[in-house]
Parts: structure tokens; C-alpha cells; sequence
């Protein structure tokens, strides 16, 4: 019996679900997968994701398509980013088939409560890694929490794709050149709250961070990946302080795919002036169109989209890569696997 929620008018915020699942790694391996229903975690105060940040995470998520049935995403590219972090971080990698299955059981447990199709919400699921076990000086732990919950998900920003404002911050770093920036580590956020909360008392949507050595290059859009259009090309920064979001590598092959150019380079800033269109993707938001970006520190602005909506480019690789995550169009890449429900 499915859950009756205002699938409508969902947000992207913690909603409760039924089952999680988790597993421990102990004395060098990985336990089992268990079921869980509580909302808490019991945990050490010398954990060393508390003290030390050693904690990695994922976003996907599970569709209900047009035809009924549920689809994951292009889950295999998180389960190997987790991985990626895993190393950056010095914890144990989560294997890919513990992964799938922890996936598949959250999703499959919660079926109520993923939402029906024609309301463009979906199943969000949020895979965990982090360093359970105590550990005072500053050292990795010897043991380690994975678990995966999930939750209904309506759109990141209030009104869906509709053209957002974005303004540069100068004063803040997302990240340092040879940091983190790069894995989905929980501390990169943390860095980047106090510019977003910024922009948000401005009334912008979101930071437009810089490149943290020299401030001449565009580097991540708030939580998102940074995309600009112009020339019938689709033009995304290059940098080793840039989360590689699985979303802009959807983008990309997507974009080629349609017959458009691609290139993955460093974009100055300079260059916001020339854009014919441009965006923010990451999964929580798919793609959200940018309308302007200002920097109030120059006293420039930059007028992305003239007549304040998406543009035609960006509105073709949103339509048709969310054609292929809720099933109204073929996927000619494979990108879907089909929940047995």
C-alpha cells in the first residue's frame, strides 16, 4: 500500500522512511547487510568522523517510470566514487556488490514510498561511510559504518527547472587545490555553507565558487558541477578541486550523443560574458538553468539567459536525460537497471 504523501509539492528534505540497512567492518572485513527501522545510530564519542572527518557519501537515485516500474540510475559510477573517497580518506572500500545489494534492499523495502510517475519526484537514496570506531590521536579507525537510507524527493530548488541567480564568492575556498575537493567527502560542504548561506541572504540560489590557488577560474557551483553553453558546445570546468559529478558525465555523453561539441578545460571568468547559456547539475537538481550570476565584488553582472528562461540547449539535455531515468524514452547507454519489485 503505498504512502499517501503531496507528491506534488515534495522538497528535498529528511523525510522518514521505514527500513535502512547497514553493515560494520571489523578485524579487517565486512559483516553483513542487516535491516533497520530506527532513525539514530548508537556511536562512539571518540569516533573518528566526529573528531577527524573521516566520513564519504552518495546520492542516487530510484525512478518510477511511465510504464510502473522503478529504475536506478547509473548506480555502478557511485558505487566506484565511493570507492575513490574510500581511499582519499584511508577507510575500507565498500565493495560494488555490497553496494548493489544495500541499494536494492532499501529500495525494494520502501517501495510505498517511492512516488508515483507524473509528479517528477523520486526515491533519493544515501549510501554512508564513516569511521566508527574510536580513536583520540589523529589516526584512521580500525572500524567502520556503511549503511544506505532513502527518502522521497521532490526538486532541490523551489519551482524545478526554472533559471536560477548564482553569486561569486571570492572570500571563501570550497576546497584547496590538493585537498578534497575532488571525492564526496562531508567536510567539503561544511567549507561551503557559510558562502551558500550568504548567497542565500542575498537571494541568490547559490555560490559560484573560484578556483582556490589563483580566483581566475570557475570551479563548482555551489553543491553542483558548473556547465556553460555557447557555439552549439557544452563547456565544463577542469579542475582537481571539482567533485567529477556522474550527473555532468551523464551531461557530456549526452550532449555529444545530440550532435553538440564537448570540452572539459578551465573556464575563466571572463568567459561568463560570452555564454549563451548555463547551469548547475548534480543529482539532486538534475540541471538547474542559471539566469545571471553576479559578482558583487567587481560590480559585474552577468546576463546568462536574457529573457529568464532555460535555454534550449539546457532544456534538451534536461528532457531527455530525465526521459531516460523515468523510462519515456529508450536508453541507448545502458545507464538503467530495472528493480525486480
Amino acid at each position: 500500500m503505498q504512502i499517501q504523501l503531496d507528491w506534488a509539492n515534495l522538497g528535498f528534505e529528511y523525510i522518514p522512511t521505514k527500513y535502512k540497512v547497514k553493515a560494520y567492518y571489523k578485524n579487517g572485513k565486512w559483516g553483513k547487510l542487516e535491516v533497520f527501522e530506527e532513525d539514530y545510530l548508537p556511536i562512539h564519542i571518540a569516533a573518528t568522523t566526529l573528531h577527524y572527518g573521516q566520513e564519504a557519501f552518495e546520492g542516487l537515485k530510484a525512478y518510477r517510470g511511465k510504464d510502473g516500474k522503478v529504475r536506478l540510475f547509473r548506480w555502478q559510477e557511485n558505487a566506484l566514487r565511493l570507492q575513490s573517497s574510500a581511499r582519499r580518506l584511508l577507510m575500507p572500500e565498500v565493495p560494488i556488490e555490497m553496494f548493489h545489494e544495500a541499494i536494492l534492499t532499501v529500495t525494494k523495502l520502501n517501495k510505498d514510498f517511492i512516488p508515483p510517475y507524473g509528479y517528477g519526484a523520486t526515491f533519493y537514496l544515501r549510501p554512508l561511510l564513516i569511521g566508527s570506531g574510536p580513536k583520540v590521536g589523529v589516526k584512521p579507525a580500525d572500524e567502520y559504518l556503511f549503511l544506505v537510507f532513502g527518502i522521497p524527493a521532490g526538486s532541490y530548488f523551489k519551482g524545478g527547472f526554472k533559471t536560477q541567480d548564482f553569486l561569486i564568492v571570492r572570500k571563501y575556498d570550497r576546497a584547496a587545490p590538493l585537498g578534497t575537493g575532488n571525492i564526496k567527502a562531508g567536510g567539503n560542504y561544511a567549507a561551503g555553507l557559510i558562502a551558500t548561506e550568504e548567497a542565500h541572504k542575498k537571494g541568490y540560489a547559490n555560490a559560484l565558487f573560484l578556483d582556490p590557488k589563483e580566483k581566475k577560474y570557475i570551479d563548482e557551483a555551489g553543491p553542483a558541477n558548473f556547465f556553460g553553453i555557447k557555439n552549439k558546445t557544452y563547456i565544463t570546468p577542469k579542475s582537481d578541486s571539482i567533485l567529477p559529478s556522474i550527473t555532468n558525465k551523464s551531461l557530456m555523453q549526452l550532449a555529444e550523443y545530440l550532435g553538440y561539441k564537448v570540452e572539459q578545460r578551465k573556464m575563466p571568468v571572463e568567459e561568463l560574458e560570452t555564454l549563451e547559456e548555463a547551469g548547475a547539475c548534480g543529482t539532486a537538481a538534475v540541471i538547474t538553468p542559471i539566469g545571471k550570476i553576479v559578482d558583487e565584488e567587481l560590480g559585474k553582472t552577468y546576463v546568462i539567459s536574457k529573457d529568464g528562461n532555460p535555454g534550449p540547449i539546457s532544456t534538451e539535455l534536461y528532457k531527455t536525460l530525465t526521459g531516460i531515468q523515468f523510462g519515456e524514452i529508450d536508453d541507448p547507454f545502458g545507464w538503467t537497471e530495472v528493480v525486480d519489485m
